[in-house]
């Protein structure tokens, strides 16, 4: 951190001169245009930038380390972790591919060794990982494992340098590579779907060109897997992977001291004026396309299910979500975790399946099937290439009606949810999101249950199979679902392939579950409720405020509203204490969009020594936006437009539209929402921004939950003159 604070304006210049010339850069223009068009705007709008400097990359051997390094640290976390990292070859190297199939087959697939040994197997860890990251002239091949809490750390770390020789001696089997290189490619495809953002064809394509001097590399990395046999990914292990290697071990603990960024830093030294060219006139924008949001088409199945589809025909490719009217809302309030529980072990083990053999059908099928709650609903998800549709539906199928619950599934489950229930508890953003919804709603609302549902430790200690049972019949039923589809095959195709499968699900005797929203809504005074985290060199912040409005009911002018204060890069609140201030790398408030009751909430992560100025300037910030300070016209300008011109690159993939699906079901909403906001955002003024700003944030007062050092943050807190209340960790 000392050459960070010691950085001066004048080492961003050398930088920025030496290394971002137009001669070092790749710029690919990808979507609605041609070459031909293409290459005249780019000479025009940057053909005249002078090149930099020469860039002559350094060249970089692959490190070989004369002895294994073995390193302890220690943090506040609540069990073991182990880690093995060797620097291996980049993207470029003919072994890349081989490493690349290695790490899955290790702790890549669901179906790992790892995976099969130490979890499922000895259960001697809750969870592992292993990894090839790929850079442009080496890599670095890493493996990972938590340590089941209560197990020697030493015999296990042990046990997994014999798995890792054992392996490298043996290599992978024929089928260990097919299921690994279907998935790879099956996630390929899926990647190449959206033209931009962090991933997509111009990603892609801007990659191949800056590592490897070829746009179309992603072919010849296909090949190059397609090409991998068991020899060869031996080979490449016994090369790379019996050199020493680092292997760090972080156990539970006070942490070791180490150097933070100067809470003071002497004035910037005065730096030179730069020369300024003036440039002409930026291009106008041109006039947008309206969003063109695919037709939506419904069926219902034998059993009354319904289907709402959309057609996506840009890579081959069928996404699914049965969706359940659940969520964590309908976890028991007796029993917080229950859900999660039942639904982690969904997909570990059927009547007729067990884990493994679920797990290597949806690698040899390229399909992906998961289950998870948001807060209002429960969805079980596939993904698959469409070619293989028809057996990954068989398999989503057993998944969802016939779980096994097995006993030995069931406590090793139980353990790795207790794992993580420990792992929330030791995370700022797990102790904040475990106290604010019951802060905001009362432990006995639906909407007050524990963050991400995990539950609490004594709850899901005392589960049992009958417990598990009895929810799945009450809330996972054909009565309770709705089917999202969005497919490259058109409806016609599915309907047959779906009676045939969901059609015939009968739903159970049981009495379907219901959910407690008469639940009264505690009031909420401004406090300050302060969590405990010793030696956190951060404070969590976060604000929380019911509003009064359903999901249902309409926030388009709302929402724009908040991105003048709340939401986005510049909005006031970030741009002051991110960007002014420099006390946080960023924060943002935006409404939480939940089916019965929204709510707004704020997280702000902060230095330590500034958590209570932040707290100050988040109120009066908030308070002049509430009184004369309202929405700009320029604000008003710059959110109308990005709004406005983002909607058509919106849906560009599958994902997204399978999204715009499920929130249009659960709000209520026309199947063509998404095409009325253009005209919508176009007639806002800054007079009805404003009013519905203080119509829904003006009509109470945040309540404040940070996460931090008490040590460090509870004099700063009670000099806001707010009453502070401080609660344990543990309690929650």
């Amino acid at each position: 951190m000392a050459d960070l604070d010691a950085a001066s304006l004048e080492d961003l210049r050398r930088w920025h001169r030496d290394n971002y010339g137009p001669n070092n850069a790749v710029l690919v223009l990808a979507g609605d245009i041609d070459a031909a068009t293409a290459r005249q705007k780019v000479e025009r709008w940057f053909g005249h930038i002078p090149r930099g400097a020469q860039n002559t990359p350094a060249e970089a051997d692959i490190p070989t380390l004369p002895v294994r390094i073995d390193r302890v640290m220690h943090d506040r976390v609540p069990n073991t972790r182990l880690t093995r990292t060797w620097a291996v070859p980049g993207l470029r190297d003919d072994a890349s591919a081989a490493l690349q199939v290695a790490a899955s087959v290790l702790g890549g697939l669901a179906s790992s060794r790892l995976d099969n040994e130490l979890v499922r197997g000895d259960q001697t860890a809750t969870s592992v990982s292993a990894s090839y990251q790929p850079f442009h002239r080496l890599g670095l091949f890493s493996v990972s494992i938590d340590v089941k809490p209560g197990e020697d750390a030493d015999a296990v770390s042990r046990r997994l340098d014999q798995l890792i020789a054992d392996y490298v001696a043996s290599g992978p089997s024929e089928d260990e590579i097919a299921r690994t290189v279907t998935t790879d490619i099956s996630q390929t495809i899926q990647a190449l779907e959206p033209v931009g953002g962090f991933e997509g064809k111009s990603v892609v394509l801007a990659e191949g060109e800056l590592y490897s001097d070829d746009p179309g590399f992603y072919r010849t990395h296909l090949q190059n897997l397609g090409e991998v046999t068991p020899a060869s990914v031996q080979a490449a292990m016994q090369t790379w992977l019996t050199r020493p290697v680092v292997a760090v071990r972080i156990d539970p603990g006070e942490r070791e001291p180490y150097q933070e960024a100067a809470a003071t830093r002497p004035p910037p030294a005065e730096a030179e004026a730069l020369p300024v060219t003036p440039r002409e006139p930026m291009p106008a924008v041109g006039e947008m396309k309206p969003l063109d949001f695919p037709d939506v088409e419904r069926a219902r199945l034998a059993n009354g299910l319904e289907v709402v589809y959309a057609r996506s025909t840009t890579v081959p490719t069928t996404r699914l979500a049965l969706e359940f009217d659940a969520g964590t809302a309908a976890d028991p309030a007796s029993a917080p975790g229950t859900q999660r529980l039942m639904l982690d072990l969904l997909t570990e083990g059927t009547d007729e399946l067990t884990a493994v053999q679920i797990a290597e059908q949806e690698e040899r099928l390229g399909a992906s099937i998961n289950a998870f709650a948001t807060t209002d609903r429960t969805v079980v998800g596939l993904t698959t290439v469409s070619a293989n549709l028809e057996p990954a539906l068989d398999l989503m199928l057993d998944v969802v009606r016939d779980p096994a619950f097995r006993e030995a599934d069931l406590t090793r489950r139980r353990n790795q949810q207790l794992a993580l229930i420990a792992q929330e508890l030791a995370s700022p953003n797990g102790l904040g999101g475990r106290a604010l919804p019951a802060v905001l709603f009362g432990d006995q609302h639906p909407y007050g249950r524990l963050g991400l549902g995990l539950g609490r430790t004594e709850a899901v200690s005392a589960l049992d199979r009958d417990d598990l049972t009895a929810f799945h019949q009450a809330w996972i039923r054909p009565d309770n679902a709705q089917l999202f589809v969005v497919s490259d095959r058109p409806l016609a195709e599915l309907v047959p392939l779906l009676n045939a499968r969901f059609g015939a699900w009968a739903t159970p005797n049981a009495s379907k579950g219901t959910k407690a929203f008469d639940a009264a809504i505690p009031e909420t005074a401004p406090r300050v409720v302060l969590i405990d985290r010793p030696q956190s060199p951060q404070s969590l912040i976060l604000g929380g405020l019911v509003l009064p409005v359903t999901g249902a009911e309409d926030r388009v002018v709302f929402n724009a509203a908040n991105e003048a204060i709340g939401s986005g890069f510049l909005s006031r609140i970030n741009q002051d204490i991110r960007e002014t201030r420099g006390w946080s790398y960023g924060l943002g408030g935006a409404a939480q969009n939940l089916e019965h009751q929204v709510h707004y909430q704020i997280q702000a992560p902060v230095q330590a020594d500034r958590t209570g100025e932040s707290i100050q300037v988040l109120m009066q910030q908030y308070a002049s936006f509430l009184g004369d300070r309202g929405v700009t016209a320029a604000e008003r300008e710059r959110i109308v437009n990005a709004n406005i011109r983002q909607i058509p690159g919106q849906f560009e993939s599958s994902a997204a539209v399978l999204n715009a699906l499920r929130s249009n079901a659960l709000f209520d909403r026309p199947d063509d929402y998404w095409e009325t906001l253009g005209p919508r955002y176009a007639e806002l003024t800054p007079q009805q921004l404003d009013a519905e700003a203080r119509r829904l944030l003006g009509q109470g007062e945040f309540v404040w939950v940070v996460v931090g050092d008490a040590s460090v943050v509870r004099p700063q807190l009670e000099a806001l003159g707010l009453p502070v209340e401080e609660r344990a960790a543990g309690s929650l």
